[in-house]
């Protein structure tokens, strides 16, 4: 007896999908996250100094990761690759999601877009944003005139 595949997630990502495609659509522009596979999971802190953007990969070669910056947003693409395996091989259950992940963050004002950079280690990708160094006021001395 086989037990059916059931993801009760599933629903979920299909209404997304659905949504995502409806504002492709309104807008005119075509969408990546439409096409995207899985969606990886993502934490964002701000710091005093930076925003830290904490990205969970596992599986993902860093080669195949791209980090971009560009008017203010956030592009995080890449790839999670299948691996091979023999179709004499009888699975039970197949819950890892393999294929393309596309997420966006718009940046705040304070961001130096300059400085970003990203590492991946085990399996998560950290994205490091420097905020722009404030600049601090200038007193100006009046100089009384005779």
């Amino acid at each position: 007896m086989s037990l059916p595949n059931y993801d009760p997630w599933s629903i979920i990502d299909q209404m997304r999908n659905e949504i995502n495609k409806a504002v492709s659509a309104r807008t005119g522009e075509e969408s990546a996250v439409v096409t995207a596979d899985w969606t990886p999971s993502v934490d964002i802190k701000e710091e005093d100094k930076q925003f830290v953007l904490l990205a969970d990969i596992p599986g993902v070669d860093p080669k195949d990761i791209e980090v971009n910056m560009e008017n203010g947003m956030l592009t995080i693409k890449g790839e999670r690759k299948t691996e091979a395996t023999e179709e004499k091989e009888d699975y039970k259950r197949v819950e890892r999601v393999y294929g393309s992940f596309y997420r966006r963050f718009s940046l705040p004002e304070t961001a130096d877009a300059e400085k970003i950079s990203a590492t991946a280690s085990n399996g998560v990708l950290k994205v490091t944003i420097p905020k722009v160094e404030k600049v601090q006021p200038k007193r100006i001395n009046v100089n009384v005139s005779e």
